[in-house]
């Protein structure tokens, strides 16, 4: 193919990606004001909001039960390879934080057979749930606008939203998430 050519499908490409994202923008702040009618700012969710999900066992655990402690909730699912990957990294942040208080939570947007038999083969020593529709429409409340995985929220000692991000984090986007989490008086109890 002719050099000139290339270029400009490269350049049409990236204008029609900048202009889908725009658009893709503006659709998704009508729904944001939509949202703010209804008492959430700016789309999400300000605080952590309560909420019931099973673990494997099918025991009820609810949000009210981490109180007073800062919060990572981690949504994922057997089949996204970035939320694997990041699944070693999620339970090693848990392990070295946990004398201060922080507690990791993973919600697997799964079947349940499926996470027991991936996580039968991959243990992990973290607190795992399993997502039910109302935990998806959670996480995009709390921020994760484009529904994608892994989708990581944070909340510190008093409940407030401080962090959301959709897509894996690296290990030092978790010890930022931390050193912001320890900076917070109310997390020092």
């Amino acid at each position: 193919m002719n050099p000139a050519k290339v270029v400009l499908v490269t350049a049409l490409a990236g204008g029609i990606s900048i202009g889908a994202a725009v658009l893709g923008q503006r659709w998704l702040d009508q729904g944001a004001d939509r949202d703010r009618h209804a008492g959430l700012r700016g789309g999400t969710l300000d605080q952590l909001p309560d909420f019931r999900l099973p673990d494997l066992g099918g025991r009820e655990h609810t949000s009210n039960a981490w109180a007073g402690r800062p919060l990572i909730l981690n949504f994922w699912a057997v089949w996204c390879p970035p939320c694997t990957t990041e699944l070693p990294l999620l339970e090693q942040f848990a392990r070295t934080h946990a004398e201060t208080g922080i507690r990791v939570v993973a919600i697997a947007v799964d079947r349940p057979e499926t996470t027991r038999a991936f996580l039968a083969e991959h243990p992990l020593d973290l607190t795992v749930l399993l997502a039910d529709l109302e935990a998806i429409d959670l996480a995009r409340r709390l921020g994760n606008r484009v529904q994608g995985l892994p989708f990581t929220v944070a909340f510190d000692a008093r409940g407030r939203r401080i962090f959301s991000h959709t897509g894996a984090l690296d290990q030092a986007q978790f010890e930022q998430l931390a050193a912001r989490l320890a900076n917070d008086p109310a997390s020092a109890r």
